[in-house]
């Protein structure tokens, strides 16, 4: 550095030149603080900003989501709750059912057993009206055995057993309920009268009835 040069004693022009040097340095701190503070700012604000953006767009996401949820639930509920109404109003008031409300199908386990079986017979009763209703099924649908041409009844599954207690059921549009009864291969009568023998070999047919409701006659085969 040069030597200061001056009236002066030099020892001033060097304190002179200190004090400068001191008051550019802390002018230099000054700007370089504030223009770090200015950066510091900008990105403080520009992530604010972003920050309050991603904020408010969760939460109106958030609130969309939960209207949608509850509109959702209600409408379901609404909806599952009306058929229930509807059907706790109409249960009570299901008529009876009608011999002409109802059919009958008969099913035999398999189309040729042997004399000694005791052939498995199944039945069907479907409501085939438009509306519910209500009837007594507590004797059942009894089976009837006849000989092939139908001319001769062989036995009925009522025969020797009483009827049993009564027991209303309520059968919706197009319900169906299920019975199943198995044969001994024997005679039988009204009241359980007469000997009991034992059906020979031959081609047979069993009809499901319930009332004077009958069901079509579905044949099978007793082999000896």
């Amino acid at each position: 550095m040069l030597e200061p040069n001056g009236p002066l004693p030099p020892e001033i022009y060097w304190r002179r030149r200190a004090l400068a040097i001191g008051v550019i340095v802390v002018a230099l701190a000054i700007v370089i603080w504030l223009v770090t503070m200015v950066a510091r700012g900008g990105d403080s604000s520009g992530n604010t900003a972003a920050a309050t953006t991603t904020t408010a767009e969760t939460s109106s996401s958030s609130s969309a989501e939960s209207s949608s949820t509850t509109a959702g639930s209600s409408s379901a509920t609404a909806t599952s709750s009306a058929p229930a109404a509807s059907s706790a109003a109409a249960q009570p008031a299901a008529a009876p059912c009608g011999d002409q409300s109802l059919a009958l199908k008969v099913t035999v386990g398999q189309p040729t057993y042997r004399v000694g079986d005791q052939p498995a017979f199944g039945t069907v009763i479907t409501n085939i009206s438009s509306a519910p209703c209500s009837r007594d099924l507590g004797p059942g649908p009894q089976f009837l055995v006849y000989t092939l041409d139908g001319q001769r009844r062989l036995w009925a599954s009522n025969d020797c057993n009483p009827d049993g207690p009564p027991d209303m059921k309520t059968l919706g549009a197009g319900e169906q309920l299920s019975y199943k009864g198995t044969w001994f291969g024997t005679t039988s009568q009204p009241q359980c009268a007469g000997e009991r023998l034992q059906v020979p070999a031959g081609a047979y047919m069993v009809v499901a009835q319930l009332g004077a409701i009958r069901s079509a006659a579905e044949p099978f085969n007793l082999a000896a």
